[in-house]
This record gives structure tokens, C-alpha cells and sequence, in this order.
């Protein structure tokens, strides 16, 4: 039983390091193709579009209700230490570093991140990629490195939306219902916000989008097996975009911030 349970670890360890190792190459791949020519700029503004206009409306619904609920949750707290005046405060800082960044690229990852893995993995389980090869076209300069350059410079601008329009939630809240006047507020939000709380979201952004398309890129290259095979990608895309999304949050944080 000790020989089986090891055996069976091992087997394990040795599939998870093949899988990590096979997605670590299939980035760099996908990374030498955006240096070297030819360059699909058509593939690569309609993914943009894709992803950066199409994303928008999720994206800002998002963003607004929360900067709502993070002032109403806030101003609930404070009162009791009677701080209600760091709420503003509390709002900026809190959506350009963190809940900005990291629910814009949640809803990015459930959105494109699907998109890619399904298309792709249809494209493969039909040999539409294997036909792509056949007429000298290389899938992964085509299909892939655009989409990972688009949601790569995608997010960040989508998550520079997702700021402003948090930070405007957390106004509305804040001036409406919660009696602040409006110029202390914002001059509190202006205050406290630094470049490098902003920096740091784009920053995070960028990874983040980076990791989406890379997701659904590979799961969608890998797919096999019909119809079936192409929904395990698609949602194995989402599962893996997502926990990415929060670990590599917490290195960029470790990196942008630690003492």
C-alpha cells in the first residue's frame, strides 16, 4: 500500500511538472513570435477590440458597484472609531491597487478567457489548425501572439476605466447618502493617492492580462477530444486564469510594496 501510495504521488508530481513545463514553453513561443516578423496587425486589433471595447460595459458595472459597496461598508466601520473621514481614502486606495486590478481581470478571464479557449479549442478539434499549418500559416504567430498582445495592453486600459469609475461609485455613496461634502472628498481622495498606487494596478493588470489569453490560448491549443473535450478547456481556462489572477496578485503586491 506505502509502494502504491508513493507510486501514485509520484506519477502526480512528475504529470504536474510536464504540465508546468509544456505551458512554460508554449509562453515562450508565443513571446519569440511578437519580435519576429511577419506581424498580424489585423488579428491583433480585432482581438483588441475585443477585448478592451467589448469588455468595457462588464468591466465599469463592475467597478462602480463596488466602489459603492466598499464606501457604505466602509463609513459602517469607521463609525464606530469615529474615522469616517478615511473613507475616501480607503476607496482610492483600495480600487487602484487591489479591487480594481484583480475583479477587472476576473471578469476579463470569465469573459475573453473563455472566448479564446473555446474558439481555439473548436479550431482544433475540427483540424482548422492543422490546415493553417498545411497552407505555411505558423498558428501561433497567427492565432496566439496577437491575442496575448492584445489583452496584454488591453486590461491596463480597462482597469484605468475601472479606477476612475470605482473611485466615482465611492463618491456618489459617499456625497448622496452619506452626508460627505463633495470637495472634501475629493480633495481626501487626491491627497492620499500616490503615482505608484496607480502604477501598481497597471502593472498588475498587464500580468493579469497576459495570463488570461495565455490560458485560454494553451487550453484552447491543447483541446481534444469533440465537443466535450472543447468545454473541459474552456472551463479549466477560467479555473486557472483566475487562481493565476489571485496568486500572481500577491507577488506583484510583495514586489510593488514590501518593506
Amino acid at each position: 500500500m506505502l509502494l502504491g501510495f508513493l507510486a501514485g504521488l509520484g506519477r502526480a508530481v512528475l504529470r504536474a511538472c510536464q504540465e508546468v513545463g509544456g505551458l512554460a514553453l508554449f509562453a515562450l513561443e508565443a513571446l519569440s513570435h511578437l519580435v519576429r516578423p511577419p506581424f498580424h496587425g489585423r488579428q491583433f486589433l480585432r482581438h483588441f477590440i475585443e477585448v478592451a471595447y467589448f469588455s468595457l460595459p462588464v468591466v465599469a458595472l463592475t467597478a462602480l458597484f463596488t466602489g459603492m459597496v466598499l464606501a457604505l461598508q466602509s463609513y459602517t466601520g469607521f463609525a464606530r472609531f469615529n474615522a469616517q473621514s478615511a473613507v475616501a481614502s480607503v476607496v482610492a486606495l483600495s480600487v487602484t491597487r487591489e479591487l480594481g486590478p484583480v475583479l477587472a481581470g476576473l471578469m476579463v478571464a470569465g469573459r475573453i478567457g473563455a472566448a479564446m479557449a473555446a474558439e481555439l479549442g473548436t479550431m482544433r478539434v475540427t483540424d482548422q489548425i492543422d490546415a493553417l499549418t498545411t497552407l505555411s500559416t505558423d498558428p501561433m504567430k497567427y492565432l496566439v501572439a496577437p491575442r496575448l498582445l492584445a489583452a496584454t495592453l488591453a486590461l491596463p486600459l480597462l482597469v484605468l476605466v475601472a479606477d476612475i469609475i470605482g473611485v466615482m461609485g465611492g463618491y456618489l455613496v459617499g456625497t448622496a447618502k452619506l452626508g460627505f461634502v463633495s470637495a472634501a472628498f475629493l480633495d481626501s481622495t487626491w491627497d492620499v493617492l500616490e503615482t505608484m498606487d496607480v502604477v501598481s494596478g497597471l502593472v498588475k493588470a498587464a500580468v493579469f492580462g497576459f495570463v488570461i489569453a495565455l490560458m485560454g490560448c494553451w487550453c484552447g491549443y491543447r483541446s481534444r477530444g469533440g465537443a466535450q473535450g472543447v468545454g473541459m478547456a474552456t472551463t479549466s481556462a477560467v479555473v486557472l486564469a483566475s487562481i493565476l489572477i489571485l496568486a500572481l496578485d500577491y507577488v506583484v503586491t510583495e514586489a510593488f510594496f514590501a518593506q
